[in-house]
C-alpha cells in the first residue's frame, strides 16, 4: 500500500491518503484512508442500463483505463490478485474536497443505520459493533460525463517475493494456475483481465453460466483458452472430454453473446473481431504466453473512437 500511495493521483488506481492504527476492544487495527470513489461498474449497469451491459463506447473507455491501471501496477512489480468488474469503481464527476456536508448528504442520501442484535433479542458480545451502516447507492449522482474508473481493493495484492499459495479471486475469473496450485506471479491478473474485458462489453462472463465447481470451470476454459491444457496439469483435476478447441470458440461465443437481439449493439462486427483477438491474447493456460497490459494497449483499436 505504501507503493500505491506514492503513485500519481490520476493513475487509474485507488489512492491511499493516510494510514493509522486504532486500539479497540478486539486489539490493534490498521486503518487506511482511501480516495473517495463512486459505485462499482456492476452497480452502474444495474441502476442505469436495463439491458444489463454498458454502451460500447463506455465499455471501451473503461477497458482502456483498466489496462492502464494494471500496466502501472505491474511496472511497480505488484500483482493485484483479485481483478474483476466489482473492483472497478467510477471516479465521481465532481470535486468533493470543498463540498459541504449538507450538499454531500443531499447527493448520497442520509446514512441508513441498523442496530446489531442477536436473534431473540439477546445482547451482543463485547467487542461487537453496536450498529452497521448501509453502503451509499449513488442513485442521485449524474454519471453522464463519466471521468473514468479506478482499480480498487488491494487486499490480495502481492509482490513477487511474497506470492501467496492461492487466491480468493471469484471462480468465474480465477486463473487456471490458481486452480492447479502452480506458483503465482503478476500474470494471474492477465487471465482475469481477459475475462473482465469480455464481461465489460457483453455483460456476462466468457464462461457459460456460473461455474459450479473447478472441474466444470476447467472444461469451459479448455473451450476458450488459446492453448492446450499443459501436461503438468493433466490428472490433477478431473477432466471431461479430451477434445480441445484451443480457443476456436472464443470469437464465436463473443459474437453470439454481444449481438444478442434482445440487447442493443452499438459496436460493429469488426470491433468485436478486434476485441476477440485482444481477449484471446490474454486467455492462455501458460502464463508466459499471455500478453502484458502494455502490449494490449498498443493496439490501434484503443486509439480509435476517441477513448
Amino acid at each position: 500500500m505504501k507503493t500505491l500511495a506514492s503513485l500519481k493521483k490520476n493513475s487509474h488506481l485507488m489512492g491511499m491518503l493516510d494510514e493509522f492504527d486504532v486500539e479497540g476492544p478486539n486489539g490493534k487495527h490498521k486503518c487506511l484512508v482511501l480516495e473517495l470513489l463512486g459505485p462499482c461498474v456492476p452497480d452502474v449497469i444495474e441502476s442505469r442500463y436495463p439491458d444489463g451491459r454498458l454502451p460500447g463506447h463506455l465499455a471501451k473507455t473503461i477497458a482502456e483505463q483498466s489496462l492502464r491501471g494494471l500496466k502501472i501496477l505491474h511496472e511497480q512489480g505488484i500483482a493485484h490478485g483479485d481483478l474483476h468488474v466489482r473492483n472497478l469503481s467510477v471516479i465521481l464527476p465532481f470535486p468533493v474536497d470543498d463540498m459541504s456536508e449538507e450538499v454531500f448528504i443531499d447527493m448520497l442520501g442520509k446514512p441508513k443505520v441498523g442496530l446489531v442484535q442477536k436473534v431473540g433479542g439477546q445482547p451482543v458480545e463485547p467487542g461487537m459493533p453496536q450498529y452497521i451502516v448501509q453502503s451509499a447507492t449513488y442513485s442521485k449522482i449524474p454519471l453522464k460525463s463519466l471521468r473514468g474508473i479506478k482499480i480498487v481493493d488491494f487486499g490480495q495484492s502481492f509482490l513477487p517475493a511474497f506470492a501467496p499459495r492461492t487466491l480468493r479471486t471469484p471462480l468465474a475469473v480465477r486463473p487456471p494456475e490458481v486452480l492447479f496450485s502452480d506458483p503465482l506471479d503478476f500474470r494471474v491478473d492477465l487471465w482475469s483481465m481477459g475475462c473482465m474485458l469480455f464481461e465489460l462489453f457483453v455483460g456476462q462472463s466468457p464462461f457459460d453460466g456460473p461455474p459450479s465447481t473447478p472441474e466444470v470451470l476447467v472444461e469451459q476454459m479448455r473451450e476458450t483458452a488459446g492453448d492446450e491444457l499443459p501436461e503438468r496439469w493433466r490428472g490433477l483435476i478431473k477432466e471431461g472430454s479430451e477434445t480441445n478447441t484451443a480457443g476456436s470458440s472464443l470469437q464465436s461465443w463473443l459474437e453470439e453473446t454481444y449481438f444478442d437481439n434482445e440487447r442493443k449493439s452499438d459496436l460493429t462486427k469488426e470491433d468485436i473481431g478486434v476485441l476477440g483477438g485482444l481477449i484471446a491474447r490474454l486467455l492462455y493456460f501458460e502464463p508466459s504466453r499471455r500478453a502484458p497490459a502494455s502490449e494490449i494497449l498498443r493496439d490501434g483499436w484503443f486509439r480509435a473512437g476517441g477513448t
